[in-house]
């Protein structure tokens, strides 16, 4: 029996609503997308706290989406929270007034739980027939790490190297200064080549993939195909092109950033950074190249539940 499910996803940039038809042995099947860009990681205040003004606009944005879900007839709704609201200091309350409104429980994901899911969603797509996978997410505010053989993998770990996080407390000036870009090059590297034994201990991945908004803008702009031709045209970047573009973007204003192919004006900022994290991945973890895989942690979150629906 098909499932109209109902997505909400409340990233550290977008809010994302997505409205699926899901059923057991067959992929998910969007039928409607809705999404607004918020950007909590930008609208921190008093250090560590999501804004007044930023809570009204998810409070907003709640209320739009059951309404799109009503007019669809979605039969139930799933709404998680990543990084950003997971690390604000008050991201309960913030949630607590999100309730209060709308009724809407908004599960606030660990960092350990997105890396799981979006390594589901990984293997789904790409199927056991590409053996071992170690899947890479590069977040607003976090990145995620999976490894492993089956659908629930070997080793999975969250850093706080999204590619929001990193601009706001560690670039400045547009474009930024080298010797910035020099000591968040040092940082990246030191926090994922503290993990990189744990996620290599197995040996080399069969496959490597990546899934996020940064990866997929590398990838454009690199060459690959664009969104237009659809998901399912195999899309590859090579660490030589993202080596080049980790080089080559911070030296860029964001206006110029926001010229190239693939990148929104939305996301130019931090993307300089997102290429830094990006190259110090597949260079420390020896990956010659990965592959774009277009399901990410929403589809893993519809994924897992259609199994429990099973179970």
């Amino acid at each position: 029996m098909v499932m109209r499910l109902g997505v909400l996803d409340v990233g550290s940039n977008t809010v994302h609503f997505l409205v699926v038809d899901a059923h057991e042995g067959a992929h998910p099947l969007p039928v409607y997308k809705h999404k607004a860009e918020l950007r909590f990681g930008e609208n921190l205040v008093d250090g560590n706290q999501l804004s007044p003004e930023t809570a009204r606009q998810l409070r907003t944005v709640v209320t739009e989406a059951l309404q799109i879900a009503e007019d669809k007839g979605v039969e139930e709704l799933l709404a998680f929270a990543t990084s950003a609201v997971r690390d604000a200091v008050n991201g309960d309350e913030v949630l607590g007034s999100v309730r209060g409104k709308t009724e809407v429980d908004i599960d606030v994901l660990s960092g350990i739980q997105e890396a799981r899911l979006t390594f589901l969603a990984a293997r789904r797509w790409f199927g056991w027939s590409s053996g071992k996978l170690l899947v890479l997410d590069i977040g607003g505010g976090s990145l995620e790490i999976a490894a492993g053989v089956d659908e629930d993998p070997d080793v999975a770990i969250s850093l706080p190297l999204g590619a929001g996080r990193l601009t706001r407390d560690w670039l400045t000036g547009d474009p930024p200064p080298a010797d910035e870009v020099r000591k968040l090059r040092k940082h990246i590297r030191a926090e994922i080549g503290r993990r990189a034994g744990e996620v290599m201990r197995r040996g080399d991945p069969d496959r490597a993939v990546a899934t996020s908004k940064t990866f997929r803008q590398l990838a454009r702009i690199a060459g690959a195909a664009s969104s237009s031709e659809g998901p399912y045209v195999r899309r590859v970047v090579s660490h030589a092109d993202v080596t080049g573009l980790s080089e080559r973007l911070p030296r860029m204003s964001v206006s110029e950033r926001a010229d190239l192919p693939g990148v929104s004006r939305g996301r130019a900022a931090q993307l300089a950074a997102g290429a830094l994290v990006a190259d110090a991945a597949m260079d420390l973890f020896g990956l010659p190249e990965l592959d774009i895989c277009p399901w990410a942690l929403r589809e893993g979150v519809i994924l897992r539940r259609l199994d429990r629906l099973s179970d």
